[in-house]
């Protein structure tokens, strides 16, 4: 996979394996079981955009301290087909994700504070960091790979 499209494949993964919830009251996936979906634009660093729209289902357990996830994103160029476990212990989130078209895997690490969440995402041949913040039944995630073709990630996700 080269680094122009493991950057966008990581921001589709970024924006719905690391969304929080509403609140982080009893777990930090509590309100996330269910459909979500969403679109937003990715900034390639020559100036040019291109649209990339999501969806994703997940099942929480373990308290909603546990997250297993299937995000399927597609641009005009792209398409994803992502399947993840991420944990949250004590504020930290750590977990792997596969990419089924592709078969390529990664980790996702990072912390929860107040509703947001600040990772890195990583995989063969791409970095990148992101946040997320969620208010209501919305979400929107920024994605910043790092070393590569792609300048900015931005997408905005609903709970269906």
């Amino acid at each position: 996979m080269t680094i122009r499209y493991a950057a966008p494949f990581a921001a589709a993964l970024a924006c719905t394996v690391l969304a929080p919830t509403v609140g982080n009251a009893a777990g930090a996936f509590d309100g996330l079981a269910g459909y979500w979906s969403g679109s937003g634009r990715v900034q390639m660093s020559d100036g040019s955009a291109e649209r990339i729209r999501c969806r994703a289902s997940y099942a929480v357990g373990g308290g909603g301290r546990l997250m297993q996830q299937k995000l399927t994103c597609a641009s005009d160029s792209y398409k994803f087909d992502i399947s993840s476990n991420v944990e949250e212990t004590g504020g930290r989130i750590s977990g792997t994700w596969s990419e089924a078209t592709r078969n390529v895997t990664g980790s996702v690490s990072g912390t929860v504070r107040g509703g947001g969440i600040s990772a890195q995402v990583a995989g063969p041949g791409f970095n990148a960091s992101l946040s997320v913040a969620t208010r209501g039944a919305s979400q929107s995630v920024t994605i910043v790979p790092q070393g590569n073709d792609v300048r900015q990630i931005a997408v905005s996700m609903k709970r269906r």
